[in-house]
């Protein structure tokens, strides 16, 4: 009944939110994604999309639709590596950095498990620079990372801007130190953080110190300091900091993908376009 060509833009559309980029990540032109969008309308006999000049959004039934249409897609593709050939056995370890974590990253690898059921998938969540080290040492075969822009190891996935981020309640005193909640060293964002403040002339003081993001936000969200975030990941109920604070700026920083050289070749890959093909916006 539903066309997986329609479907796909669909799904496309609905995690863009942007008929304009979906055709750009599609390879389709922006009338061509409209057209896949009512033709699976006419199919469904229900309106999905709704938009305006605007903003685009899913109705309720674009809705209920959506979690069909990965469920399809799931199937067909496993399907066709099933027949095809292409089926990867093996195992690959993967290891993210914790905050990256909470991006669409957990869909991807849902899905990647349902394309690859032969690949025995272990996942290890931890601090970029550590994670770094344990694919050095061969106990990963790919790593989704911070990195600092400079650095030209590794495949981009995307290039994000550095801010400061705080709690709507705090207050900061300009005369005061800088209450500064950061991971623990070694930290790309932290060293980022206490050079550019020592560059600026600011003092600064450690009011948490952390292994994990979730120990970040839960300093944070408890209003004694303000941390450094890629400007995509900031959670809604956290705010940046505003400029009156004369804080100094960040700069850039990469999420990056490194594999190891030695890995079976095939799953890294797979896993790796996976990620470099999914949008940027977080879930």
């Amino acid at each position: 009944m539903f066309d997986p060509v329609l479907l796909r833009t669909f799904v496309t559309v609905a995690e863009t939110l942007n008929f304009t980029r979906a055709g750009e990540l599609l390879g389709l032109s922006q009338p061509t994604v409209s057209q896949h969008v009512r033709k699976l309308e006419i199919a469904a006999s229900r309106t999905l999309v709704s938009r305006d000049t605007r903003d685009v959004r899913l109705t309720d039934n674009g809705d209920a639709l959506l979690g069909f249409a990965r469920t399809i897609l799931a199937a067909h593709d496993q399907a066709m590596s099933y027949f095809t050939g292409s089926a990867m056995r093996g195992r690959l370890r993967f290891g993210a950095a914790d905050d990256l974590a909470l991006t669409q990253l957990p869909h991807i690898l849902r899905d990647f498990r349902q394309l690859y059921p032969h690949i025995n998938l272990e996942l290890t969540i931890g601090q970029s620079s550590a994670l770094t080290r344990k694919l050095q040492a061969g106990q990963l075969d790919l790593v989704f990372i911070k990195k600092a822009t400079s650095d030209a190891l590794g495949r981009l996935v995307r290039r994000d801007r550095l801010v400061w981020a705080g709690h709507k309640s705090t207050q900061l005193d300009t005369e005061a130190p800088v209450p500064l909640i950061a991971y623990q060293a070694p930290s790309l964002t932290r060293t980022l953080a206490i050079d550019a403040l020592e560059a600026s002339g600011r003092t600064w003081r450690i009011t948490c110190n952390t292994r994990e993001v979730n120990g970040v936000l839960a300093a944070v969200r408890a209003g004694i300091g303000i941390a450094v975030f890629p400007q995509s990941l900031i959670p809604a109920d956290l705010v940046q900091v505003a400029g009156s604070y004369h804080l100094p700026e960040l700069g850039d920083i990469d999420f990056a993908l490194l594999d190891n050289a030695a890995s079976a070749r095939e799953p890294v890959e797979a896993l790796s376009q996976a990620i470099l093909a999914a949008p940027s916006r977080r879930e």
